[in-house]
This record gives structure tokens, sequence and C-alpha cells, in this order.
């Protein structure tokens, strides 16, 4: 049965995949991709106007691309055609095009057409699209699971509207598994547990797919018990989806005592504690980016200066993870997170600026001395500003003895760990060549040379 034919084989109908027969009517019913779809946003309001123009939906399977094309198809009073990139090729396009421009001419009809996985198609197929686009002959929506930036040609996307789907939200597939119950399996007396109502909304990855053909395979293969009725308890919950319920939930103690353990392990320069933390919060579920955070975190308080090459790793593990997402982010997390836990240690960094902090917060402001003061304006100059101020490129070794606050004061105290050990031996020179007001300046080395 094609995806977006009427319903006319009821019993056709009645037997596809429960995840099918729960595809929205209309956009009422469809659940998630607020960002995109609120009251108000440009996608909802032109759908609701009939007057969706050439799109690219983008996102993780199951989030609701392909719900939100039959969304279209339902709403929209052009004819609808669909086209699977993976089973369909250049004379299936141009025989849909040809029959769009037909019923253009003689019924002044538009037509959608909708192409799902449109990432499978290479650039010659792609190609073949681009003057019907342009013309107008055909309105193109295409559905993938790859960034369009990539695997679409600049030329389609020059002419579309791009929109990302996003991982549906915990909240999002419960709404979807309750109505699947009333609605989809109306027909089995079903009792499902918080628990397991929990366990497949958080292990179907935001995939309302996953989520429904778990709970359809769980409702079909427990026998009913007293009464005919259904115990779709955790157990059969962790069996459907294939996943064992861990003791973590977001939000709750477990939670913030496994990033504990993550941070201290990897303060402790433990890396096989570190990457067990991280294997138990990625099996969880957790966010990547919440895990990617704390060890960004970690690499500047705990590492610091004494391996700086710490943070920039860690920065980039954080990057990677927001691009990639899960399961492929566990491999830079997991490199990032053993780097920063084999890697020296220092918290001088973390200690100076807490010192300071604190001093600004309860001791009296302090000036900016009038030399350090902004010159750069009509003015400053009869104001005195910048007046005497030394620029250490000017002097050897680029640095001269000059205060840069008012009051003599230490907050950064570097360790002899690491990289910060050449910090430290730094100051400690710079200490030793200054003599008198500063460091001759170079013209008056070579001029006493």
């Amino acid at each position: 049965m094609d995806l977006f034919e009427e319903k006319g084989n009821k019993k056709i109908f009645e037997e596809a995949p429960l995840a099918l027969r729960m595809r929205p009517k209309d956009l009422s019913e469809f659940v998630g991709q607020e960002h995109i779809l609120s009251k108000g946003k440009l996608l909802y309001r032109a759908i609701e106007a009939d007057r969706i123009n050439s799109a690219i939906f983008w996102g993780p399977p199951g989030t609701g691309k392909s719900a939100l094309a039959h969304v279209v198809a339902q709403k929209t009073e052009s004819h609808f055609e669909y086209l699977n990139a993976t089973t369909c090729g250049v004379g299936e396009i141009r025989k849909v095009v040809a029959q769009a421009r037909n019923r253009r001419a003689m019924y002044e009809k538009k037509t959608t057409l909708f192409i799902d996985e449109i990432h499978r198609f290479n650039k010659a197929q792609q190609d073949t699209l681009l003057p019907h686009v342009e013309e107008g002959v055909i309105i193109l929506i295409g559905a993938t699971i790859h960034n369009p930036y990539f695997s679409v040609i600049k030329a389609l996307l020059s002419r579309s509207l791009v929109f990302e789907f996003k991982p549906l939200k915990k909240k999002d597939v419960e709404k979807i598994v309750r109505r699947a119950l009333k609605e989809g399996l109306e027909g089995y007396q079903v009792r499902m547990g918080k628990e397991a109502l929990k366990h497949l909304a958080t292990y179907c990855d935001g995939d309302a797919r996953k989520a429904l053909n778990a709970l359809e395979l769980g409702v079909m293969t427990t026998k009913p018990g007293k009464e005919e009725i259904i115990d779709f308890n955790l157990d059969v919950a962790q069996e459907s989806i294939q996943k064992k319920a861990l003791r973590y939930d977001r939000g709750e103690d477990e939670h913030y005592d496994t990033i504990s353990a993550l941070i201290k392990s990897m303060r402790g320069s433990d890396p096989d504690a570190t990457l067990y933390w991280l294997a138990k919060m990625i099996a969880a579920g957790e966010d990547p980016r919440f895990i990617a955070r704390r060890i960004v975190i970690c690499a500047s308080e705990d590492v610091g200066n004494a391996d700086p090459q710490a943070l920039v790793l860690a920065q980039a593990a954080f990057g990677a993870a927001e691009a990639i997402g899960l399961p492929e982010a566990r491999i830079p997390l997991a490199q990032a997170a053993v780097y920063v836990a084999t890697a020296p240690k220092s918290n001088a960094c973390y200690l100076g600026i807490e010192k300071a902090l604190k001093d600004v917060e309860e001791r009296r402001t302090l000036q900016v001395p009038k030399y350090l003061k902004d010159t750069h304006y009509p003015g400053a100059e009869k104001l005195g500003y910048g007046k005497g101020y030394k620029y250490a490129h000017e002097y050897e070794k680029g640095y001269v003895k000059q205060k840069y606050l008012p009051t003599k004061v230490r907050y950064y105290e570097p360790k002899n760990i690491g990289y910060e050990t050449k910090i430290k031996a730094r100051l400690e020179e710079w200490e030793r060549i200054v003599s008198g007001e500063g460091i001759l300046k170079k013209e008056d080395i070579k001029e006493k040379e």
C-alpha cells in the first residue's frame, strides 16, 4: 500500500504496521517539532494556507518527516505524488513531471511531489528535477536523514526551504504511545505501567516509529492474563525494544551522581572509571551535549594550563557530538574524556579566577590607571589618557615591567606540572631580567652597541 493512498482497502490498512496506521491526519494530531510547527511558525502557516513551496525535511528517522508529508497530502488541493528514491529512477521522475505539466495545462491544478530519502538520488537524478522545480511545474518536498547541505545539490537547495527535524522529546513519544493504545490498538485491552511507558520513550532515541514498533510487538506477543488484559510491564518493554533498564533518570539523584562520578574520575586520572561512567550515561540515553559540556569544564578547571590541548580536544568533541549525535558521538566523547583523565592536572587558573572574583565582589572596585585607559577617540590625549604607557613589543623579549593594577596582588600561581612548568619558568625569567624601570628599548640597545 502506497504511503499516501486513501484507505479504500480497509483490510490492507488494518493490517499495516501500527506506525503507519498512527500517522496524523492533520496538524492538530501531529506531535513534536514545535520549533518549526508551532502556530504562527512559517511551515505551520504555509501548510494551513496550502501555500507550501519546495522544501527539504531533514532529520533522524521516526521524527515525523513522512508523517508531515502525509498531512500536506491531506491538506493540499494540489495533486500529490509520492516517490521513494531507493526504488525509482529518472524515467519515473520524467513520467510524474509530464503528468504534472498536463495537469497544470488542462485543469490548472498544481502537483506536489514528495520524494522520500532524496539523498539517495545521485547528481544526475537531482539535476532532472531542477528545471521543473524552477518553472513551478512541481512543488518538491524531499525527506532525508542526511545533512542536505552535503547530500542535495546546491541548485535545489537554493530553491527550497530547509526544515530540520529533531529527535522527539520523551513527553512527545509518551503522548504518541498513549494515543496508539487508544486508537491504534483499540481492539486489545492493554495495561501499560508508567515504568514501561517511560522505558519505551527513553530508549527509542527520539524515534516514534521505533517506539510504536516495539509497542506493537510487545502487545502481539504477550499472552493476555485475567479478563483478557495484556500486561505491558517493564519486562515486556525491555524485550520489545531490546534495551535493559538502567537505574538512571535525568533530573533525579542518579543523574547527578553519575555525572559527578565521571568528573571525579577524570579529575582523579582514572581512564577506566571515566569510560565506565561515560558508558552508563550514553546507555541511559543522556544528551551527548550535556556530557560534552562537563568534559569541557573539567578540561579547563582540572587540567588547565598543565595541558592546554585538553580544552581544545574537549571543545572539538563538543562540536562533534552536536553535529553527529549518538551513537557515533560516543567515540569523540570517549577520546576527549580519556585525554582529560590522563592529562597532567592543575587548577591554578580556576583558583585564580575565583580569587579575583572574590576581590571584585567584596572589595572596593579598582579604577583603571590613566596610562591604561582607551586612547582611540578625540580628546583622550587632552585628558592625559595613555600618557606613560609602555608598549611591550618595543622592549627586548616583548616584556617590560609596568603596573597593570594599582595594587600588588597575585591571583595566578602556576604549578610545577606539565606545560604549566614552562609558564612558571617564564614568569620567573621576566622577574629576573627586569632592572630599573624596565628593559632597554631595542633601538637603545643598538645605539649602545
